[in-house]
């Protein structure tokens, strides 16, 4: 058995088509079906054939992974989609041989039939050492590195295994390896109350005047907030915070909804580390002009954003430096 990185394009475009018809999806619309390509010299003909603009370097690149997707992959193998609209993993067993779809749209036509067996464990969840395995900035490539097949199956288990010595990627996604760097160290040390006083600190740098409830008891708000000099002009927020590992259901939503009517508020603002159940989202749009959410990519986005903004204090607790990275260009 093997284990496969898949993503399902850049920015997660095809994720929910995935998730929703039982595949894995790659992009590479240039191409035709390749359910004739039967060795690896045809499908670098075919690429060369398609993209006669591209260098030998990047045409090497997609031959790799067309193959990989297209011969490689075996019945029974795992998968493993990092989901790019929430921070969860979903890991999968491909069920059947590469499919080409015309039912399907341009970009997501090449396909291989995979049962997602969990398709919301948290990132926070897998430990680093393993998040760096599944780093690789490529759309398709195995996962070899750091005992990655038995750490995979222990995780759809709900074990744990002990940790190894991360190893290099030769094509590491440096900023997601560095966000998650930032998330594992938000999650161990802004844990229960020191997790709302960084969200507290956000707001402030966002130019709200806040409160900051007390350890304990909340009454369902750990942070209000308000516009205006004094906090007293609208939008006016309540705003729950949960550090929790695991993803929030939708029943802390609606005690949400309650928590603006007991305040007199017109806005809130659900931060949940752990992520949210997909019923959350469906919810949250139905009041999307009257609750938001935030979960850990939209914390570290939020703090990336205000960085600058934030207090002295608050940045030695969160030392960041900024750096230029060069954007590799041989991905899908």
């Amino acid at each position: 058995m093997a284990v496969w990185l898949a993503r399902a394009g850049k920015h997660g475009e095809r994720e929910q088509l995935a998730l929703e018809q039982n595949l894995s999806v790659i992009g590479w619309a240039e191409m035709p079906d390749l359910s004739g390509v039967e060795s690896r010299e045809q499908m670098e003909s075919l690429c060369k054939e398609r993209y006669p603009d591209s260098p030998q370097n990047r045409i090497s690149n997609y031959v790799g992974q067309l193959w990989a997707f297209r011969g490689r992959m075996q019945k029974g193998d795992l998968v493993v989609l990092p989901i790019k609209s929430r921070p969860v993993i979903a890991i999968g067993k491909v069920t059947g041989d590469y499919q080409h779809r015309s039912d399907l749209p341009e970009d997501a036509r090449h396909t291989r039939p995979t049962l997602w067996l969990q398709t919301d464990i948290p990132r926070s969840s897998v430990d680093q050492d393993l998040l760096y395995s599944l780093g690789a900035f490529m759309t398709v490539c195995q996962i070899t590195r750091n005992d990655a097949e038995k750490r995979i199956l222990a995780l759809l288990e709900g074990k744990s295994v002990t940790k190894m010595q991360p190893q290099p990627e030769e094509t590491l996604d440096i900023e997601q390896y560095a966000q998650d760097q930032l998330k594992e160290h938000i999650s161990k040390r802004f844990r229960g109350h020191d997790l709302a006083r960084l969200v507290n600190e956000l707001l402030r740098a966002q130019g709200y005047k806040t409160h900051l409830a007390p350890p304990g008891s909340d009454a369902g708000a750990d942070i209000l907030a308000g516009s205006g000099a004094m906090g007293f002009d609208a939008p006016r927020l309540c705003v729950q915070v949960k550090s929790q590992d695991s993803p929030v259901d939708v029943g802390v939503l609606r005690d949400l909804q309650g928590t603006l009517k007991n305040f007199g508020a017109e806005q809130g603002l659900l931060v949940s580390l752990g992520g949210f159940k997909s019923t959350v989202p469906c919810e949250a749009r139905r009041v999307y002009f009257e609750i938001r959410l935030w979960d850990a990519n939209d914390l570290v986005q939020n703090l990336l954003d205000n960085y600058e903004r934030l207090r002295e204090e608050t940045r030695a607790e969160l030392p960041l430096k900024r750096i230029w990275a060069l954007v590799p260009e041989d991905a899908e």
